[in-house]
């Protein structure tokens, strides 16, 4: 495998996260496999589509024993990556802080499905029942049992923040939530606008928005005035499909095998950590489109 554009981006990967975990160096005896590497190395794995980490680890092996010279086996690898949560966590907004991007202040939010299941023995059996539910999907006219992905980004896809919930939670409970839990990224923000869809419509929920500082652009009901702002929604609604096209039609979301809370986390993680991996390297190298994978994932 000879790919220059995705060597490029795995060094700059590393050496960005290993320059930032310098402080943060292992007591002791450190891993044959550094935190930068592992990070590094499940990026990879994401934007060249291995779903299987059985497969994932061989192909690494006789592909790129050159930039990650000692590979784990499967059940090792698989038990550093779910450990490694919070640092794809931390890594994820590292690589958002570090673009211009960060500093926009207007919002989209959405929410896609992430299917953990479809028997029923599977649903009984999973040890995500609980956390997870059925739900609905709209833009596919299909129940699921699984999760949501709350994305809230830039107009260009980069993560501000997430987080996964069960579908039935109302979302407006888990935007604020979200928000309430790192309340400095709304409040540090004058004048941001929220683009989201009716799903988010409240007078109360609008005005904890305001008393964010925030104020929240959505599509209009039959039976109200048309909204301020409201002829650039069809513009944005073809922002969040793309969107939520790259992280499953390119990323493979709904394809991430995990059958446990810590799996199904790091998994959805490792793909939104994937986007503004490739996000990051476009903006820093000028390419003209920065959410493209094209590059990357061959």
């Amino acid at each position: 495998m000879k790919n220059e554009d995705l060597d490029a981006l795995l060094t700059a990967l590393y050496v960005k996260i290993d320059d930032e975990l310098e402080a943060e160096r292992w007591m002791g005896c450190p891993p044959q496999l550094s935190d930068a590497e592992l990070i590094t190395l499940a990026v990879a794995q994401a934007l060249l589509g291995f779903r299987s980490e059985a497969r994932w680890l061989r192909f690494a092996r006789k592909n790129l024993a050159a930039m990650f010279p000692y590979l784990p086996q499967q059940s090792g690898y698989n038990k550093r990556l779910k450990a490694g949560l919070p640092l794809v966590k931390k890594v994820i907004r590292l690589l958002a802080t570090d673009t211009d991007f960060w500093f926009d202040n207007h919002w989209i939010v959405d929410s896609t499905p992430v299917e953990c299941g479809r028997s029923r023995p599977t649903v009984k059996r999973s040890e995500i029942a609980g956390w997870a539910g059925y739900g609905y999907c709209a833009s596919h006219l299909r129940f699921f049992w699984g999760l949501r992905l709350y994305l809230v980004c830039t107009p260009t896809g980069m993560p501000i923040t997430w987080a996964l919930a069960n579908p039935k939670i109302d979302e407006r409970e888990v935007l604020a939530s979200m928000l309430d839990r790192e309340p400095h990224l709304a409040t540090g923000r004058p004048g941001l606008l929220i683009i989201a869809d009716k799903g988010f419509a409240s007078k109360e929920f609008e005005n904890d928005l305001a008393m964010r500082g925030a104020e929240l652009l959505r599509p209009s009901f039959k039976r109200e005035k048309k909204r301020k702002g409201e002829g650039l929604l069809k513009s944005v609604r073809q922002l969040i499909e793309s969107v939520n096209d790259t992280l499953k039609g390119q990323l493979d979301l709904e394809q991430h095998g995990g059958r446990t809370f810590e799996g199904v986390a790091v998994r959805v993680a490792q793909r939104v950590l994937a986007m503004a991996a490739a996000i990051w390297r476009n903006h820093k190298t000028g390419a003209p489109t920065t959410r493209s994978l094209v590059a990357f994932d061959h």
